[in-house]
């Protein structure tokens, strides 16, 4: 029978390792003492200092993207790690060993493992490693919980790996490299076209806010560069003339505590922070279901929202509702968000607040605003709903396609090391 449209090979004899379960029968069993030992050589401080990551594997620390804090003082006691070796992090319980890319020193809190055997093809070994059989196999070598789960070298170094012909593992290997490849390359196009989605769907919806549904509508000139022509019936204002600030105090901070992402919006804050300290909001500030919040450490970042409950914001959040009756918030939320406006408050923001630049009332009331009749802002973000669900929907066909395609990828390399299929 075939398995991901691959044979099983013809005749398998059991490993007597749980993990692995049926193996062809020209491949031998040992435990992994017997295949790689624990190396420890030191005394390298001038070597290049490397990175211990589970995306990346062993790299030089230039090579994150997200720069880790360089180590201070005596490297001496730094591992030296050779390419082609693997390393055990504190991690790996979780996500299997990592292979070594360059040569290197690495942090003494990591194992790192040399091969016995020049009949050990390291490509190989580096799919298994990160197979989800062998992380399963892992779990059984967990001694302690800190930070992470330490994995024992001298626990796994009991378990029983796989040793196929040297030729099976390069064939191996040489097969997941290409499948993969073609796999990853999948993905990519299919992450540039949400990406292109995205892109469009802003260009449409700063089109639409910034001038309106009906292209044969006449035209004028806004008098602003950064907002060129608008509609001729529209109106420019300052913001002052459209809002209000909201100062209002919470006197017990009981209500619920409301926090802000770009992705969620405006939402009761344990759905945005990972973990809340218990802790007071005496003082924060009182906001109703349709008032304007910003973020103003962030506003260069349009980081605006409309709250859809009553609650409590961080004093670093600006509240502004509309004191024009039957304005919509929501209209003015997505104009406040298109590249233009954003641009504009980047422009605006002053100083800089512990790293984070800050827009002040009196900028933001300063700024420009277009003003649609109000039955015109209903029909822009009624229109704006409903291309909103079918961007939605198709980058959500395409999300689900990325996790099929990474899913298919983790099985073939499962079924792969384990000798499930045949490549060869």
């Amino acid at each position: 029978m075939d398995t991901y449209g691959y044979a099983r090979p013809e005749v398998t004899k059991h490993s007597h390792a749980e993990w692995l379960g049926e193996v062809p029968t020209d491949w031998d069993i040992k435990k992994m003492k017997y295949l790689f030992r624990d190396h420890s050589q030191k005394g390298q401080p001038d070597a290049t200092l490397l990175s211990v990551t589970q995306g990346q594997g062993v790299v030089p620390r230039t090579w994150v993207e997200n720069r880790m804090v360089m180590p201070s003082g005596n490297l001496e006691s730094f591992k030296f790690i050779e390419k082609e070796d693997f390393a055990i992090s504190l991690r790996s319980f979780e996500g299997g060993l990592e292979y070594c890319h360059h040569d290197g020193i690495i942090s003494p809190a990591y194992t790192v493992l040399k091969r016995r055997h020049a009949n050990l093809d390291s490509g190989y070994y580096r799919y298994l490693f990160k197979s989800y059989a062998f992380i399963s196999e892992l779990q059984t070598s967990v001694v302690g919980i800190r930070e992470g789960k330490n994995i024992s070298f001298e626990e796994l170094s009991y378990s029983l790996m796989p040793i196929p012909p040297l030729s099976a593992q390069r064939a191996i290997a040489a097969f997941l490299d290409d499948k993969c490849a073609k796999i990853d390359g999948a993905v990519k196009i299919k992450e540039d076209q949400i990406a292109l989605l995205r892109e469009r769907r802003q260009i449409i919806i700063q089109d639409a806010v910034t001038r309106g549904l009906n292209p044969a509508a006449p035209m004028k000139d806004s008098g602003i560069d950064w907002i060129g022509q608008i509609p001729a019936h529209w109106e420019v204002k300052r913001n002052k003339h459209m809002f209000v600030e909201i100062n209002e105090r919470s006197a017990k901070g009981t209500e619920q505590h409301l926090s802000m992402s770009q992705k969620l919006g405006l939402v009761p804050a344990n759905l945005v922070e990972k973990s809340l300290v218990s802790e007071s909001y005496e003082g924060a500030k009182l906001v109703r279901e349709g008032d304007l919040v910003l973020n103003r450490l962030k506003a260069h970042l349009a980081v605006f929202s409309i709250a859809s409950m009553e609650g409590l914001v961080s004093p670093d959040y600006s509240v502004f509702r509309p004191f024009v009756a039957g304005a919509s918030s929501r209209y003015y939320e997505s104009l406040f968000k298109t590249s233009k406006y954003l641009g504009e408050f980047r422009l605006r923001v002053r100083g800089i607040v512990e790293g984070f630049y800050r827009l002040y009332t009196d900028s933001f009331m300063d700024i420009p605003l277009l003003i649609p009749p109000q039955f015109e802002q209903g029909e822009i973000i009624d229109h704006l709903d409903r291309l909103s669900a079918k961007f939605d929907d198709a980058i959500s066909i395409k999300q689900d396609q990325i996790a099929a395609l990474k899913e298919y990828k983790t099985s073939l390399i499962n079924a792969a090391v384990t000798g499930k299929i045949k490549v060869i």
